[in-house]
């Protein structure tokens, strides 16, 4: 990778795919591709270039490309799995046409492509412990329809024309940096701003219900550990399994009671992410990364929990 191109450099994974990028290759070869009304701030705006890229519009893109020479394109754009579900149409717009838009603009400009795919992208089929890396997808969501198309066409474009298209398929992300943007999993993000608040947190999601979870140092490590890996040792290319940890809404709030004995939790369960927390996985079988391109998560549930208090603490209590 020589230089990179950021879409959706400002939602919640790209912001610090961006910024760890720019670490690791230099601040000048990575650009931080946005749209009108979401620009970056801060350091994402000033720590290198950027530039309008909407996936919708597949001339933008391909300017971009041509302006910086971009020869990796990691492309986040796509709408979250609660909010698809209320804008079925847009979902559509942005993650599949976004897409298209894309692998056409790799095609003719020679550029590797970086699209997520998710635990979404299965169904209640699906075996739901351990799910295989290769088993039936049969997804029940907008956004778990969007993501086996994202993993299909990226296919097609890999077997058909040469593209370098590469994905993982992302569980729910943790972070500290950037809020919940309306996911299923996001339950597993608002519990610590309760906590550190000294909040009461109200569970969407019912006791008992397992979903794969990974802290986001660890994500960004899978993306680009996926887009560095030799591709001759690659048997697949698009929609790895990944996975660091499972658990349930419980195991989580009894990992911050131990650092915050006085925290307090209660359910109201919310039936859209119930229905499709119902749908997805309980626990991935990620062999096939482990062997492929050595994948391996630095973070339990016990690590992630000590250090998301502690930032996020730094971050809310100034």
């Amino acid at each position: 990778m020589k230089n990179i191109l950021v879409i959706g450099s400002t939602g919640q994974i790209g912001s610090e795919l961006t910024r760890e990028l720019r670490k690791r290759y230099g601040a000048e070869h990575v650009v931080a591709g946005y749209i009108p009304g979401a620009e970056p701030t801060g350091d994402l705006r000033d720590g290198g270039p950027s530039a309008i890229a909407d996936v919708t519009n597949g001339e933008q893109i391909a300017e971009v490309v041509r302006q910086y020479d971009i020869d990796s394109i990691y492309n986040l754009a796509a709408l979250l799995s609660v909010v698809a579900e209320r804008k079925p149409l847009l979902a559509w717009k942005i993650g599949i046409d976004g897409l298209l838009n894309i692998l056409e603009v790799a095609r003719e400009h020679k550029c590797a492509v970086f699209t997520p795919s998710s635990i979404g992208s299965f169904g209640p089929e699906t075996p739901h412990w351990m799910t295989p890396q290769d088993t039936i997808q049969r997804p029940r969501t907008i956004y778990g329809v969007s993501k086996v198309t994202t993993e299909l066409l990226s296919e097609y474009y890999h077997h058909k024309y040469g593209v370098d298209t590469r994905s993982v398929r992302f569980p729910g992300i943790i972070s500290y940096m950037t809020p919940p943007g309306g996911g299923t999993t996001d339950y597993a993000v608002d519990i610590f701003y309760s906590a550190v608040r000294g909040e009461k947190f109200v569970c969407p999601i019912k006791e008992g219900t397992l979903m794969d979870m990974m802290y986001m140092p660890d994500a960004l490590h899978a993306a680009i550990s996926l887009m560095e890996a030799d591709p001759t040792r690659l048997v697949h290319h698009n929609g790895f399994n990944v996975a660091a940890m499972s658990f349930a809404p419980e195991t989580i709030f009894a990992e911050i009671k131990k650092l915050r004995p006085e925290f307090e939790m209660e359910y109201q369960v919310d039936p859209l992410k119930q229905a499709i927390a119902d749908s997805w996985p309980d626990r991935l079988d990620d062999s096939a990364a482990r062997s492929e391109w050595d994948w391996q998560p630095q973070y339990d549930i016990t690590a992630m929990t000590a250090d998301m208090l502690e930032q996020l603490s730094k971050r809310l209590l100034k």
